[in-house]
């Protein structure tokens, strides 16, 4: 029999997940005796020797995972934050939570910390500050496990796993288009962020497709609502206002809605407004906002399988994937029928 036998091949012949199969080999209580013995057997049987990164890996770290949340008060990233804890849960890991609000020195400390602690692998979203990655680097020289999600980093070599923030983005400047809409304002996060870049790539797009000029004055760095009600009221003061928005988030969304209803403009008839990612804010606002729905547990889900595939040696260490997860477009009321 080969001695090159993998984890993926015995789950194979099993039937079951590979990471069933690794947590069956590590003699896991959380896998049925019968389904432990079985598997163990087969292994035995067919010569199975384990991955020695991943095994020496175990031995020196805990079996816990690190994850960095920009803001655990954003739905999204609440939500990713429940996917990941059902997949760990599921797969007998423990996790480690923690929020850089957003602040690149913060992240330093909370990576620091997780080294410190020995996590056997960490799940992170990068703060809107981050711009040197040298904290993320030495995870990577260490052979630590890393997943990025949402924000990603594309300088270091990782798996990662994102929406589709390209199609999202011209699914739903297309949609106002179509509706009667040619004047469409962009608000955006820092455009140094991929999320940022894909989006705005999607929204220069469907303009494009449709032939119409794109105003680099219409997009604009704003992402939360008091800032977006000050910059709409000066907007749709000027004369040739916007007759339609784009916003990043729900929460930069109904900001863009206030100010124009302050204005006594009517919505969506004089004005449309869409955004990214669906909370219940959009679906508390009068209209309703349509949004751009992007699944966050999925996106955690899909991040720990990620890191799962590392951990238990289902992949090899120079192997890396990226994960994209479809967005849909949620149509309410503050935009036009077709």
């Amino acid at each position: 029999m080969s001695s090159h036998i993998t984890i993926k091949d015995i789950a194979k012949a099993m039937g079951c997940a590979p990471s069933t199969v690794s947590r069956a080999l590590n003699n896991s209580a959380n896998i049925s005796p019968a389904v432990r013995e079985a598997i163990q057997r087969y292994a035995l049987e067919h010569n199975y020797r384990p991955n020695e990164f991943a095994l020496s890996l175990r031995n020196n770290r805990s079996n816990t995972i690190g994850v960095i949340l920009p803001q655990i008060v954003h739905y999204f990233f609440s939500s990713v934050l429940s996917g990941i804890e059902k997949a760990a849960a599921a797969a007998g890991y423990n996790i480690i939570v923690a929020q850089s609000n957003e602040e690149y020195e913060k992240e330093v400390a909370i990576v620091e910390s997780f080294r410190k602690a020995k996590v056997c692998g960490v799940i992170a979203s990068l703060a809107k500050g981050t711009y040197d990655f040298t904290h993320f680097r030495r995870l990577v020289d260490e052979e630590v496990p890393l997943v990025f999600y949402d924000r990603i980093c594309t300088e270091l070599n990782t798996s990662r796993v994102v929406v589709d923030d390209y199609t999202g983005a011209f699914a739903a400047v297309e949609h106002l288009i179509e509706t009667g809409c040619s004047k469409i304002a962009f608000y955006t996060s820092p455009l140094h962020l991929e999320i940022s870049k894909n989006r705005r790539n999607g929204y220069v797009d469907a303009l494009r497709k449709h032939r119409i000029e794109v105003d680099n004055d219409m997009i604009i760095e704003c992402d939360n609502r008091a800032r977006a009600r000050e910059l709409t009221m000066k907007l749709i003061s000027s004369p040739e206002r916007p007759d339609a928005f784009f916003a990043v988030n729900a929460d930069t969304a109904a900001g863009i809605l206030y100010a124009c209803k302050d204005a006594g403009l009517r919505v969506p008839e004089d004005v449309s407004i869409c955004g990214f990612s669906d909370n219940e804010m959009a679906r508390s606002t009068e209209p309703r906002l349509s949004m751009v729905d992007q699944p966050g547990e999925a996106v955690g889900q899909g991040a720990m399988e990620l890191l799962l595939a590392k951990i238990d040696g289902n992949e090899e260490k120079l192997v890396y994937k990226n994960k994209i997860v479809k967005t849909s477009l949620i149509l309410r009321g503050t935009t036009r029928e077709k």
